[in-house]
C-alpha cells in the first residue's frame, strides 16, 4: 500500500512569471476601469499644466528640509502659545451650553446694530439719560449678566 502525501509541492515560479502575472492583473484592473482611469490622467494633466504637480512633486523631494522648517516654526514660542490657546478655547467653548452661546452672540449682533445706530446719530449721552436707562428692563436684564459674569470670571480667577 502506498503511503498518503504529507508534502505538497507548490509550483515555483520564475521572476519573469512572477512579473508578467503581475503585468496580467494590472491590465485586468484597467479593462475593468476605463473611466476611473481615464478621469485619473485628465486629472494628472491638468495638475501638470497648472503648475501643481511640480509644486508637490518638488514638496515631496524636499520633505526632509520642509518638515525641518515646519518643526523649527512649531516649536517657537509664539506658536506654542497659540496651540496653548487654542486648545484652552476649545475646551472652553465644550463646556459651554451651545443653546445660550447661541443666544449670547444673536444679542451681541443686535447690541452691535444698536450701537451703530446711536453712534451715527450722533446724540449725546447725559446723567439723566443713564438714570433712565438703569429702569430700561433690556439695559436692566444685561447690566444684570455682566455683573454675573464678572463675579465668575473673578471666581474662576481665584481658582
Amino acid at each position: 500500500m502506498a503511503r498518503p502525501i504529507t508534502k505538497v509541492a507548490e509550483p515555483t515560479l520564475s521572476e519573469k512569471e512572477k512579473q508578467d502575472q503581475k503585468v496580467e492583473r494590472v491590465l485586468q484592473s484597467l479593462a475593468q476601469n476605463p473611466e476611473g482611469i481615464q478621469a485619473t490622467i485628465k486629472l494628472l494633466q491638468e495638475l501638470h499644466d497648472s503648475g501643481i504637480l511640480g509644486a508637490v512633486n518638488a514638496a515631496v523631494e524636499a520633505k526632509e528640509d520642509i518638515a525641518k522648517i515646519v518643526v523649527g516654526q512649531m516649536v517657537r514660542p509664539p506658536v506654542t502659545n497659540m496651540i496653548n490657546n487654542a486648545m484652552a478655547a476649545a475646551g472652553g467653548l465644550a463646556e459651554l451650553n451651545p443653546e445660550m452661546t447661541k443666544k449670547l452672540m444673536g444679542g451681541v449682533t443686535k447690541g452691535l446694530q444698536q450701537a451703530d445706530e446711536a453712534l451715527r446719530s450722533g446724540k449725546k449721552v447725559g446723567i439723566f439719560d443713564l438714570m433712565k436707562a438703569l429702569r430700561d428692563p433690556d439695559i436692566n436684564r444685561a447690566i444684570g449678566f455682566g455683573i454675573n459674569l464678572l463675579k465668575g470670571v473673578g471666581k474662576g480667577l481665584k481658582d
